[in-house]
C-alpha cells in the first residue's frame, strides 16, 4: 500500500493510495492550508464543529465519509474507496 511520498506533505496526491487512518491527518492539513477555521469548515460542510473536530483528531472514530468530504472540498480531488485513492477532480 502506497502512502504520501513524504510524511507531512500534500504536494502530489494524484493516484496515491492512503490508509483509512491517514485520512484524518490529511483532512486537517488541507483545511488548515485552505486557511479555514473549524467553525468555517463545519458551516461549509453543514456539520457541527465537534463533528469536524472528531473527524480530524480521532482517526479511530468512524467518520470516514466526513473526512472524505473535507478532503474533496479543500483539495479539488475525488476520494474513492475502499482504498481511498485520490483522483483528479472533474471540476
Amino acid at each position: 500500500m502506497a502512502i504520501l511520498a513524504k510524511p507531512g506533505t500534500i504536494r502530489r496526491m494524484a493516484d496515491q493510495f492512503l490508509h483509512e487512518s491517514e485520512l484524518a491527518a490529511l483532512a486537517k492539513k488541507l483545511r488548515m492550508a485552505a486557511g479555514k477555521t473549524r467553525s468555517e469548515a463545519a458551516q461549509e460542510l453543514a456539520v457541527t464543529p465537534p463533528s469536524l473536530y472528531h473527524a480530524e483528531e480521532s482517526p479511530q472514530k468512524s467518520l470516514t465519509k466526513l473526512r472524505c468530504r473535507i478532503i474533496e472540498l479543500y483539495s479539488g480531488k475525488k476520494v474513492t474507496g475502499p482504498y481511498f485513492c485520490l483522483e483528479q477532480s472533474k471540476r
